[in-house]
């Protein structure tokens, strides 16, 4: 078994950027070991004691349901699964068996903390391979297109996205901290040319620019200009990466009045290497940001889903509000609608009495209509989705209107047959509508259509005493 060298690990697409100091470290601070074909590398419930990186073969993760093994991942060469910095995860949630005999590398978790304390690199790397296993586990998710797969899998995509998400959120509180550690190592290594006060003045100017309020931003142009003004003073002084600080400190608000501030209090032979330092700091500080935004809408995101699923709840019908669920379901569906350029207009009577209902199971019949008129816009490249609740006698009636190409009068009846679908193969299995019939049927109510070129409404009446 030959040794890992930096050299493979830099090939990792993750840790490409990675100092090679710091993957040297990683590679004499962990073990090698082969697990025969058949065997497992960890399974369902055990403790997660390391980081894996996946060296030669293949290994299947999977997950028992309703005793069936439920492929859910398989990890190849270069990939990294296990422990991740800042990870509050403790026990796998699947199994995974080699495929083949593989090769693997362990990093150990006890040695995270050192990890984190010298080598912000890798650490780096190592969370934003976090987040992006998040993001991508998110998207595939929510792709998704009928309720009846996604009423399965929402309650595992909340399990899965719960712990890495709080675990994403504690991470950049952690390294915001981190970051305000920096000034004091500056401190050290600047004052044999720099006398301490101007080190205080120098770092309480950059603290100043990193908690300054973002004001409106820019134009295209106005960043430009000030992007272009901010490097021709940069490479004035002959400041290295003249083009990067610039952006970043565009990105922060910073002027050409900031710039004569700090020059007026570094020394002019030291000039570069320091504004070269604060801009390190400022990239951190954005990469925070980053993670902390994401890592907030994803969990947003599984409060939604949970109200959605009613995974908290009992199966019987309840007693709730009708907006709720549409409004869980639109934020489910948020990604579909930015992407399709879509504005949602809703009109919500917030005065209807609350009704008796599968909570769960309505929420696949705001979700199967709202998708459906999402994908009809798209084509259009925007449009406009108005949602309106009133009473209707002795019911609640939600009209979902889009103002889409319509539904040709000739197929009017047929949309809620059972296979029925107008979308290309492999878009649309037709049971969507066929399930938001049988839904509103159960809970004794009643589903219409009315479509014309640029209008179609599709009106849902359920008795409020059903």
């Amino acid at each position: 078994m030959n040794k890992i060298s930096a050299g493979w690990l830099q090939s990792i697409e993750a840790l490409k950027d990675v100092p090679v100091d710091q993957l040297q470290w990683l590679a004499d601070n962990s073990v090698q070991e082969t697990i025969p074909a058949g065997e497992y590398l960890f399974r369902v419930n055990d403790p997660i004691t390391s980081t894996i990186f996946i060296i030669s073969g293949r290994v299947r993760a999977f997950i028992l349901q309703n005793h069936e093994a439920r492929e859910i991942a398989v990890f190849e060469p270069k990939n990294i699964t296990g422990y991740l910095p800042y990870s509050r995860g403790n026990l796998a949630i699947a199994t995974g068996q080699a495929l083949e005999d593989t090769e693997v590398l362990r990093f150990p978790r006890e040695k995270s903390g050192e990890l984190i304390r010298h080598h912000f690199e890798l650490t780096q790397a190592l969370v934003h391979q976090m987040t992006n296993r998040v993001r991508e586990f998110t998207s595939n998710q929510l792709q998704n297109e009928k309720m009846v797969a996604l009423g399965k899998l929402s309650a595992g995509l909340a399990h899965e996205l719960n712990n890495p998400a709080a675990a994403v959120v504690r991470g950049a509180t952690s390294l915001r901290e981190h970051l305000h550690l920096i000034p004091e190592y500056f401190k050290k290594i600047s004052t044999i040319q720099m006398p301490a006060e101007k080190v205080d003045q120098v770092t309480g100017m950059m603290f100043d620019l990193l908690r300054r309020p973002r004001k409106a931003p820019l134009s295209l142009m106005q960043r430009t200009e000030r992007e272009d003004e901010l490097t021709d003073l940069l490479e004035q002084y002959q400041v290295e990466n003249a083009a990067e600080i610039a952006e970043n400190l565009t990105d922060f608000g910073g002027t050409a009045e900031d710039l004569e501030a700090f020059r007026r209090h570094i020394p002019e032979a030291h000039f570069s290497p320091v504004i070269n330092w604060i801009n390190n700091n400022l990239v951190t500080e954005k990469m925070v940001a980053d993670i902390d935004e994401a890592s907030r809408r994803i969990a947003t995101l599984i409060s939604s889903v949970k109200v959605f699923t009613h995974m908290d709840q009992g199966h019987d019908q309840q007693t709730a509000d009708i907006h709720e669920g549409i409004i869980n379901t639109l934020t489910m569906l948020q990604h579909k609608v930015r992407k399709n350029n879509i504005s949602v207009q809703q009109h919500f009577n917030t005065g209807l009495p609350p009704i008796k209902a599968f909570i769960g199971e309505l929420n696949q019949v705001w979700t199967n209509i709202i998708d459906n008129a999402l994908d009809a816009m798209a084509a259009n490249g925007q449009g406009v989705l108005d949602i309106t609740t009133e009473k209707d006698g002795d019911c609640i009636k939600v009209s979902i209107i889009d103002n889409g190409p319509g539904i040709p009068a000739d197929i009017q009846p047929r949309i809620f047959d059972p296979f029925f679908t107008t979308k290309e193969i492999g878009k649309g299995t037709g049971l969507g509508l066929d399930i938001v019939s049988q839904i509103v049927r159960q809970h004794k109510g009643a589903v219409k259509v009315q479509s014309v070129p640029g209008r179609t409404q599709f009106s849902v009446s359920l008795p409020v005493n059903a």
